[in-house]
């Protein structure tokens, strides 16, 4: 990444870094706290909550411990938003957790970032989320599948340095119908939100109000209705709810190795940050905004689990032949959600679940297309990113830096599977969730009298309550065999950031001369 021009290292006081900057006023302020709490939620739900249900119930064999999966990550993402939210009331600018990282700990910290963001945790979770949206859209028109048409078979191998040693963990570059329909999902959106984050903010809203009823009337058909007598006796008679799971190391380390799929579901909460320029009132809206959005979601993801269990067994066989003896441990095509809805009103809900998915994973893509952008744009102003990202367009958007996040996230489609841009994406989130928490009490100490529109909450305890659940689950990821070579990939690619910073800052300071 090329960098625009020399920046400089010495940190703005809060006050100064919480108001609009002068370069920023071409942003339109048009989100309220409804619509930023609307593109936090929009923005965490996807497909996840409809898929990794299956995943995790393999791996823990035990309806208490799928939920406690569930409840855990819930737990940790409201005390991320209960603590990280005092730097977004004090910081209220374009880049959000960029800008923390930087304010509190260096542009190094906040470069690292932002590159990580671009390589892998923004860009890798729009392209999981529009292969999902592809996946779904196969339920309705079975043509489009998984198989490769085109694909570079050099490519498919395993990076055996990495400690991968499961063929199907091996990169399968090329391209499919299901891809194909991830990279027009991207595109469409992408040149939604370059019109404006009016029209980006009104998608947002309208698909995120449509897929959180969605999720609550599944809840409800689910507990009311669906309730099956041969699941709930599987699930939760005779002893059946705890297992015959013993708490061992082995456990732990699968059971935070599963916690990958419900942490990635419960993702990009933090991402109303990335536009906090254009919310409204944003020192009092953007607290709210992260506790109402991510409250919610965890409440919905909590109860839709609970729904499965009533619905669905969660144990099955994966040749079972109806819905029931497959289980949600063998959902087919880990459809979760499709096969609660077809066990409720037979083989014609899948459909109508099959399209509740669709608003949800494109709805999801929206939020995150629109707020990634934003960082790229910050850092470009700070020289640390194509000077061309810097630049806003006729409608108040950072176009060029939208369509450059648009480029790499289509190369990501062509790349991998779902899993395996989930396991990268999660490993690099959590490492920064964690060090922008760290932040929080560097600035609290270095800056004690800013002004702090929010205190976190039970400070100092639950923020470092929040620190030690990141580092854990991040520790797991790297020890297991599952997430090792996913995990060290993505640790990889945030130390190789470091050089491109060097690079960056040289070229930066020749250009200056």
């Amino acid at each position: 990444m090329p960098p625009a021009r020399e920046t400089s290292t010495v940190s703005q006081s809060s006050r100064e870094a919480g108001e609009v900057a002068s370069s920023e006023r071409g942003f339109v302020a048009a989100l309220t706290l409804t619509d930023a709490a609307m593109l936090v939620a929009g923005s965490m739900i996807g497909s996840g909550i409809f898929i990794v249900s299956a995943d995790i119930a393999r791996a823990v064999s035990s309806p208490f411990w799928l939920l406690m999966a569930w409840v855990l990550t819930g737990a940790i993402t409201l005390a991320g938003a209960l603590s990280i939210a005092e730097l977004a009331a004090m910081f209220p600018r374009a880049g959000g957790q960029y800008v923390f990282l930087k304010e509190a700990m260096g542009p190094l910290m906040g470069f690292l970032f932002g590159w990580t963001l671009f390589v892998v945790i923004q860009t890798g979770t729009i392209a999981a989320v529009a292969v999902a949206f592809g996946k779904f859209l196969g339920v309705l028109w079975p043509a489009i599948t998984p198989g490769r048409f085109a694909w570079f078979p050099q490519a498919d191998m395993c990076v055996q340095l990495l400690g991968c040693k499961d063929p199907s963990q091996a990169i399968q570059l090329g391209l499919s119908p299901q891809r194909l329909i991830a990279l027009l999902s991207v595109w469409l959106l992408t040149w939604i939100n370059l019109r404006g984050v009016r029209q980006g903010k009104t998608v947002q809203t309208l698909l995120t109000a449509a897929k959180a009823l969605g999720l609550a009337l599944l809840v409800v058909l689910g507990v009311v209705i669906g309730r099956n007598s041969d699941a709930i006796s599987a699930n939760f008679s005779n002893g059946n709810f705890f297992g015959d799971v013993e708490i061992t190391s082995a456990f732990v380390l699968a059971f935070g190795a599963a916690m990958v799929g419900s942490l990635f579901s419960s993702d990009a909460w933090l991402g109303v940050t990335f536009a906090a320029s254009e919310v409204q009132n944003p020192r009092k809206n953007l607290p709210r905004a992260l506790l109402i959005g991510t409250g919610m979601v965890t409440l919905l993801y909590v109860l839709c689990n609970l729904a499965y269990l009533l619905v669905l067994p969660i144990g099955g066989s994966a040749d079972g032949m109806t819905v029931i003896a497959r289980g949600i441990s063998h959902a087919t095509q880990d459809r979760v959600g499709v096969a609660a809805a077809e066990m409720i009103f037979g083989a014609s809900a899948g459909t109508l679940m099959a399209c509740l998915i669709l608003i949800s994973t494109f709805g999801c893509n929206n939020g995150l297309i629109l707020a990634g952008s934003r960082v790229f744009y910050a850092m470009a102003k700070d020289g640390l990113f194509f000077r061309s990202a810097g630049t806003l367009n006729a409608n108040g958007v950072p176009a060029r830096a939208m369509l450059m996040q648009g480029a790499w996230t289509s190369l990501l489609c062509l790349s991998g599977t779902y899993g395996q841009l989930l396991d990268y994406v999660i490993f690099a989130a959590l490492t920064f969730y964690a060090l922008t928490t760290i932040g929080l009490f560097v600035l609290r100490r270095t800056r004690p009298d800013a002004e702090r529109p929010y205190k976190a909450f039970a400070y100092p305890v639950l923020p470092a309550l929040y620190i030690a659940a990141c580092v854990g689950v991040a520790v797991i990821l790297l020890v297991a065999d599952k997430t090792r070579a996913q995990a060290v990939s993505g640790l990889v690619l945030v130390l190789l950031g470091v050089p491109v910073y060097q690079l960056t800052r040289r070229s930066a300071g020749t250009a200056a001369v």
